[in-house]
C-alpha cells in the first residue's frame, strides 16, 4: 500500500547515470534495498543483491528484468549476515572475483523485535544491523580501494542505513564487551536504537577517521535515515510488543510512513549525488537527501566510536579467528 503521505512528505529522488559501475546491496532483494537495487539497474549499473532467502532473490530479479528487460545486470547471492563465518566466505569470494566495486550499500536489517541471538551467539540486532555489515565492509575494502585508483572513476561510496531511532539507544552505552551487548533485559526499541547508534559512530569515527583519512583514500562513507517506511519490517513491532501496543505501533507506522521507493531516496542521494563530494560530506549522517542530520550526543562521542570499533574487531577475531579481518591499510 502506498503511503497516504506520499504527496506531502516525499523527498526528492536523485540518481545519476551509473553505466559501467558495480554495486553490492545487502538486503537488496526486499523493501528499501530492493528499491535501491532497482534504481541502480535502471541507471545501467551491475548490481549484486545479498539476502538470506532465495525466493526473495528470484522474485526481485524477475520483477526488475520484467521492467528493465533481460539485459538488466542483476544477480543475487545468499548470505546470513548473522553468521560471521558465512559473511567471510561470501564477501571474500566477491572481493576475489570482482574487478571493481563502486557502490556498497548496507541495507539489510532487523527492526525492533524481542531479544534473540544469531548464529554466533550475539544479540541478533547488533549482529545483523551492524557487525555482519561492518565485517562485509572490511572484507570488500581492498576492492573499493582498487576501484578508487582506476582512471576517470568517481570515488566509490559506502552507504549504511541508519535511523533517527538511534536516539532510542539506552541512556548508558559503553560498547565495552559482548556481555553488555547480550543483555536480554534491554527493551526492544533500545536494542534496535543501539544498532543504529553503532552505524553512525562506526561510519564517522571508524571507517572515515580510522581508515579513509589515515590512508588518504578517495572513498566516501555515509549513513542515512530513510524515514519511517512501509515495509514488512513494520510488522515486527507486533513481535517486539505483543498485544494491543504492538498492533497500535504497527498501524501508526504503516499509516504515516513513506513507501519503500521513497525510503530509498536518502541512500540513492548519498550513493550518487555530486554534492556529497562538492560539500565534502564524508562521514556525515543524512536524515533526508541533501540534509545533514543532527546526531544525538552519544552519536557525536569519538570515545564511544573508538570503543565500538575495538569491540567489533575483538568479537570478529574471537568468532572467526585471529586472521579474520583484512588489513584496513
Amino acid at each position: 500500500m502506498q503511503s497516504v503521505l506520499h504527496p506531502v512528505i516525499g523527498p526528492k529522488k536523485e540518481i545519476h547515470d551509473l553505466e559501467g559501475r558495480v554495486a553490492i546491496v545487502t538486503g537488496g532483494a526486499f523493501g528499501i534495498g530492493y528499491e535501491i537495487s532497482r534504481a541502480f539497474v535502471q541507471n545501467k549499473a551491475r548490481v549484486i543483491m545479498i539476502n538470506r532467502k532465495e525466493d526473495q532473490g528470484n522474485d526481485a530479479i524477475a520483477k526488475i528484468k520484467q521492467e528493465v528487460g533481460d539485459h538488466a545486470q542483476i544477480e543475487w547471492l545468499p548470505c546470513d549476515l548473522g553468521s560471521l563465518k558465512e559473511v567471510k566466505e561470501v564477501f571474500t569470494g566477491l572481493r576475489e572475483r570482482g574487478k571493481r566495486l563502486d557502490l556498497l550499500i548496507l541495507s539489510a536489517g532487523i527492526n525492533a523485535n524481542q531479544y534473540g541471538e544469531d548464529a554466533d551467539g550475539i544479540d541478533r540486532h547488533f549482529g545483523v544491523n551492524w557487525l555482519g555489515q561492518f565485517y562485509a565492509v572490511n572484507l570488500l575494502y581492498p576492492l573499493l580501494r582498487k576501484t578508487s585508483k582506476l582512471p576517470d572513476t568517481p570515488a566509490p561510496r559506502i552507504v549504511f542505513e541508519a535511523s533517527e531511532m538511534h536516539r532510542g539507544a539506552p541512556s548508558v552505552v559503553h560498547f565495552g564487551s559482548l556481555e553488555e551487548i547480550n543483555n536480554p533485559d534491554i527493551g526492544s526499541t533500545e536494542v534496535y536504537g543501539r544498532t543504529k547508534l553503532a552505524i553512525i559512530l562506526g561510519v564517522k569515527y571508524g571507517i572515515v577517521e580510522r581508515v579513509i583519512k589515515k590512508n588518504g583514500d578517495n572513498i566516501y562513507a555515509l549513513s542515512v535515515h530513510p524515514g519511517a517506511v512501509n515495509t514488512a519490517m513494520q510488522q515486527q513491532w507486533k513481535d517486539a510488543y505483543p498485544g494491543l501496543l504492538g498492533k497500535m505501533i504497527t498501524g501508526v507506522m504503516l499509516a504515516g510512513g513513506r513507501d519503500p521507493e521513497q525510503g530509498s531516496y536518502s541512500a540513492l542521494y548519498a550513493a550518487t549525488s555530486p554534492e556529497v563530494e562538492e560539500k565534502n560530506w564524508n562521514g556525515y549522517y543524512l536524515n533526508d537527501p541533501g540534509m545533514p542530520g543532527k546526531e544525538s550526543s552519544q552519536a557525536s562521542d569519538p570515545a564511544l566510536g573508538a570503543a565500538l570499533w575495538d569491540l567489533s574487531e575483538r568479537i570478529i577475531k574471537d568468532k572467526v579467528g585471529a586472521d579474520a579481518l583484512t588489513d584496513w591499510h
